[in-house]
């Protein structure tokens, strides 16, 4: 069993205190038992130290950088895996927990030392980030360490700790986006690329019916979801699954048990103290004061209360006196109020949009319009080609859904409900505003100025009578986005749904 390498200086020995912790916490969930976890540890801690030792003296790139590598625990515990994969082939394998076999002979495995380009997005979105940016993105969100402990270890002003962790937030999704977009994948991938994007970026945002089947059933994209969605407390799963692997969660887990435990549950103060001057004398006199204080309230209520004493009279009277006095009390335990029903998945995207809800008046004929979504009029004093042509009786009518907006793009649904069958269908509409559709799924787009035509898919062609066929886009605009007018379904007229 080899023995832990020598540090180098005192910030090397006192990293290599915090190191072999998270080492020994992974490698114990790689393997069987205690002895092989402690075998398993020295022998990964030693490889990754020589290996991060190597990059720091490695030669220096272009513009003084050196070749982008983890920070030191996320690089020791990729050394615990590939350690791992040698004991695997070498014939030690029955050391390893049966779980982390199994993976390590399936194509999962593959993944992290195949193509960079194929790598796991969280993996290369950290080794694209500055060492400094890297190190505190991981012990904030993956070690689970208080910001004001990150801020001491790291040498930064604990004032602006949080804001700097939230722009490393941000610029890790970047390189997580730009990463995406450079991964090969097929064309269906490729198409939800840019709504991903979006539907990530705000944390109100609902994704689409068929954004949400497509994640469903696409690991690539699921994981993509992951790292670009910095709300919702996913960003840590996110991390650990994609740098270490097999066991990130645990480990996870492991992390923020082992900091409750290190920092004390419930005492946030606890670190803090830890390093400040012992305060003896001053609790001991403190104590000693509090402790005199509640005996003399103690010894005065006593005697308030055996002064008040009834004296006489029957236990009959005292129990009737008792009775008599006492006042209702509200029950403690009162029943609460019912939970608010959560929020229905969204329907896909050939039905009606999400947001044209019934209201929860007990009647369903008629859907509610919510006014906050720029539901704007007709121009006063103009007569609109629509309202002149609705007195015909369109064989179309159209709802027009602004699912999300955001300062300079929004998305938005189409849903058209055909009198008629068709065979094929083609939707046209104007803008007021010089908005621009950048992308359309469920349909192919052309725009020529301010109108917009959106040409059925193969897949869709077809609509029964009093059927609905329905797309979605994304679009940009500047100043004032209000809804489009004048719709056409294959060139005939169709009514706005009220």
């Amino acid at each position: 069993m080899p023995d832990l390498p020598t540090p180098q200086d005192a910030a090397e020995a006192a990293l290599f205190s915090e190191c072999w912790d998270a080492v020994l916490a992974y490698a114990d969930l790689c393997t069987s038992g205690s002895t092989a976890a402690a075998q398993l540890g020295r022998e990964a801690f030693a490889h990754g130290t020589r290996e991060a030792r190597a990059a720091e003296t490695g030669p220096v790139r272009s513009a003084g950088r050196r070749a982008a590598r983890l920070p030191r625990i996320p690089l020791l515990l990729t050394a615990v895996r590939t350690t791992a994969a040698a004991w695997e082939e070498q014939g030690q394998g029955h050391k390893l927990d049966p779980d982390l076999r199994l993976w390590l002979n399936s194509d999962k495995a593959a993944r992290y030392t195949g193509p960079p380009l194929k790598r796991p997005l969280a993996l290369r979105g950290l080794r694209d980030l500055q060492q400094a940016d890297a190190e505190l993105l991981w012990l904030a969100e993956v070690e689970a360490l208080p910001l004001s402990v990150v801020a001491r270890r790291l040498g930064l002003d604990p004032a602006t700790a949080a804001d700097e962790l939230q722009q490393v937030r941000t610029l890790f999704r970047d390189r997580c986006h730009r990463n995406h977009l450079d991964t090969p994948m097929d064309a269906q991938c490729r198409s939800y690329a840019r709504l991903l994007d979006a539907v990530t970026r705000s944390c109100a945002a609902d994704a689409p019916g068929d954004l949400s089947r497509h994640l469903a059933t696409c690991v690539q994209c699921a994981e993509a979801a992951a790292c670009l969605r910095l709300h919702g407390g996913g960003l840590p799963g996110a991390l650990a699954g994609g740098v270490i692997g097999w066991g990130g969660l645990a480990y996870l887990e492991r992390r923020r048990r082992a900091a409750e435990v290190r920092l004390g549950a419930g005492r946030p103060d606890a670190a803090d103290k830890a390093t400040g001057e012992p305060e003896d004398g001053e609790q001991k006199a403190r104590v000693a004061r509090n402790g005199l204080l509640v005996a003399a309230v103690l010894v005065s209520v006593l005697a308030l209360g055996v002064s008040m004493m009834p004296f006489g009279g029957s236990n009959a009277d005292l129990g009737a006196r008792g009775d008599a006095g006492r006042q209702p009390v509200a029950d403690p335990n009162p029943n609460p109020d019912p939970p608010l029903p959560s929020a229905p998945d969204l329907p896909p995207a050939t039905s009606k949009p999400a947001g044209n809800a019934t209201e929860n008046t007990g009647k369903s004929e008629k859907p509610a319009r919510p006014e906050s979504r720029n539901h704007h009029t007709e121009p006063q004093g103009t007569s609109s080609p629509t309202q002149d042509r609705e007195s015909e009786s369109p064989t179309c009518r159209v709802e027009y859904d602004l699912v999300n907006q955001w300062p300079d793009g929004f998305q938005a649904t189409v849903t058209v409900t055909s009198s008629k069958p068709l065979d094929s269908w083609r939707v046209s509409w104007s803008f007021r505003d010089g908005q621009q559709v950048g992308q359309m799924w469920d349909a192919s787009v052309s725009q020529d100025g301010s109108r917009v035509t959106a040409t059925a898919a193969d897949y869709n062609k077809s609509v029964p009578a009093g059927g609905d066929l329905a797309f979605g886009f994304l679009a940009s605009w500047r100043g004032k986005n209000s809804p489009p007018y004048d719709f056409t379904l294959n060139g005939q007229d169709c009514a706005k749904s009220s």
